[in-house]
């Protein structure tokens, strides 16, 4: 039976149809592609071409601190910049890991060796974000941020009696009664509780050690603000925590005018290439989207995500309110 005209005519058009889809998925995936290489290459999310024009760069730091490689790299970058003048670090961040705060405090002690470093509490600078305050040899706060909880935590969950109510019994065979303590399954004993409070003793005694030597505090002074608590930005002047109340204007009038920073240079804000390897990721899924390949795009973007997840250990430095207790 001879074939329909107006159907082998209608199979042609959406031949042509695909392979025109096909032809615009590869070029988008093409531009994609570029555009990512040419964003990370730049160095900065300001602009293409702002690592090359005098500026301020402004570093952010907020959320959870777990230290990262990128933000190493970042920093690095900003101090071998010839364009930049100086750099404002602004901090909105309840704090983080022990190890990830000492990681970015490092980094920024080496960063002010090269370039004239000013902090800006917008926020929060609590725990581990204090840390990262510190580092810098100016602190201005808002009024109204949070400032402080000088202090570490280690917290972990006891499931021991919730296994007993289900019937279940977790068993162990160690080297040595401290091995893989706490383990949640088990009540703490008391030498290993007394071997956990030894680390948090030390790590918070090194906490101190910072705070005393960075912000030239005597002990009576350091012992008036290291019991966990914040405080106001407007409290935070008299006890020495910062040094100025005001806002990112300050910040950049403490750069010119104590540090000699060219006037009226503009704000640039650069950030770690963390996510460039993620967006490439999703540019590729994308452009296998566009080609058909409905599988592969969702391979490609499971592969970003896998990639970007940061594993960072370590104690927490880091405050959050307590809940209420229920009435």
């Amino acid at each position: 039976m001879a074939a329909d005209p107006e159907l082998l005519i209608d199979r042609r058009r959406l031949r042509r149809s695909l392979s025109l889809w096909r032809v615009l998925g590869i070029g988008a995936l093409v531009v994609a592609v570029a555009a990512i290489g040419l964003r990370v290459r730049a160095g900065t999310d300001a602009s293409m071409f702002g690592a090359v024009q005098p500026q301020i760069a402004r570093i952010s730091v907020s959320g959870f601190i777990a230290g990262s490689e990128a933000t190493a790299r970042l920093m690095k970058r900003v101090g071998e910049s010839s364009a930049v003048q100086g750099v404002i670090v602004s901090i909105n961040s309840p704090g983080g890991t022990t190890t990830g705060s000492e990681e970015i405090f490092r980094n920024l002690r080496a960063l002010a060796e090269k370039k004239p470093i000013v902090a800006f509490v917008d926020g929060t600078a609590a725990s581990g974000a204090y840390i990262t305050a510190i580092a810098t040899d100016h602190i201005v706060a808002r009024e109204t941020s949070l400032v402080g909880s000088i202090g570490v935590l280690f917290q972990y969950p006891d499931v021991s009696g919730l296994l007993d109510k289900v019937g279940v019994k977790v068993e162990s065979v160690k080297s040595s009664p401290l091995k893989a303590e706490p383990s949640g399954f088990t009540p703490t004993s008391p030498e290993a509780r007394a071997a956990l409070a030894a680390v948090v003793g030390d790590t918070f005694s090194w906490f101190k050690g910072l705070v005393a030597e960075r912000r030239g505090m005597s002990e009576g002074e350091l012992a008036k603000v290291a019991d966990g608590r914040v405080f106001s930005g407007r409290q935070s002047v008299p006890l020495k925590l910062v040094d100025e109340l005001g806002s990112e204007r300050q910040a950049v009038a403490w750069l010119e005018n104590e540090r000699k920073v060219q006037k009226n240079l503009p704000v640039r804000d650069w950030k770690p290439a963390t996510d460039s390897g993620f967006k490439l990721w999703s540019a590729l899924g994308l452009g296998a989207d566009l080609l058909g390949l409905d599988t592969l795009g969702d391979r490609l973007r499971a592969a970003g995500e896998r990639t970007a997840l940061l594993s960072e250990g370590g104690l927490l430095v880091l405050w959050r309110p307590e809940p209420s207790a229920a009435p």
